[in-house]
């Protein structure tokens, strides 16, 4: 899997980025270069279906800040589709669309978190979006992995998916716990990379 010498491989890396912290950006390099992909393109959502849209800031801080956040790796991209989309944003979409602006040497590799496995099959038309890309599922401890193997297992066979669990670096950061702290006044310097920091105290972002 992901070994055709020929094919851009392409990868693809969602998400609310609600900030982007240095754990994606983290796993990101990891998974680039352990499955030797070309570039990675950072795709903030716009209006995410799982997601409190309340606890969202807006597409363009996100998407400003994703930008500041890998501006110094050139094998980081950050696309904007999601969120000049109107209403909900869905990966079919995206995929559909990267596809149709693409050559057929392009591989996409749609890169999640192993605990979203499971979750694949509530996906709109998910059938459809694991025949157009390749997913790595990346593994961290603390994750129930009997639970994300049964699934893997399942997808490649009723959909003949392909999936690949990769172990990632554990780095105990979240957006969620990021948020909390710049409302609390707390630090959030090296949680995020410093250029990020500075955004948010700028614009005020996430005091509530």
């Amino acid at each position: 899997m992901i070994n055709d010498m020929n094919a851009e491989k392409i990868g693809l890396l969602g998400g609310t980025f609600n900030p982007i912290h240095c754990g994606h950006l983290i796993i990101a390099e990891s998974i680039r270069e352990s499955f030797g992909l070309d570039k990675i393109i950072f795709i903030p959502s716009g209006l995410p279906p799982h997601k409190d849209v309340s606890e969202v800031s807006g597409a363009e801080h996100r998407i400003n800040m994703v930008k500041l956040a890998i501006e110094s790796n050139t094998k980081f991209e950050v696309s904007s589709m999601e969120a000049d989309r109107k209403g909900y944003t869905y990966t079919i979409d995206t995929l559909t669309e990267l596809k149709a602006g693409s050559d057929s040497t392009k591989r996409f590799i749609f890169i999640i978190g192993a605990d979203n496995v499971p979750e694949l099959v509530t996906w709109k038309n998910y059938r459809q979006v694991l025949e157009m890309c390749e997913f790595v599922a990346a593994y961290r401890p603390g994750i129930n992995m009997d639970e994300t193997k049964k699934s893997v297992e399942q997808l490649e066979r009723d959909c003949n998916a392909k999936i690949t669990v990769a172990p990632v670096p554990l780095i105990d950061i979240s957006s969620t716990d990021i948020r909390r702290r710049v409302k609390e006044g707390r630090s959030i310097k090296y949680l995020v990379p410093e250029k990020v920091e500075e955004y948010i105290i700028r614009n005020n972002l996430y005091r509530g």
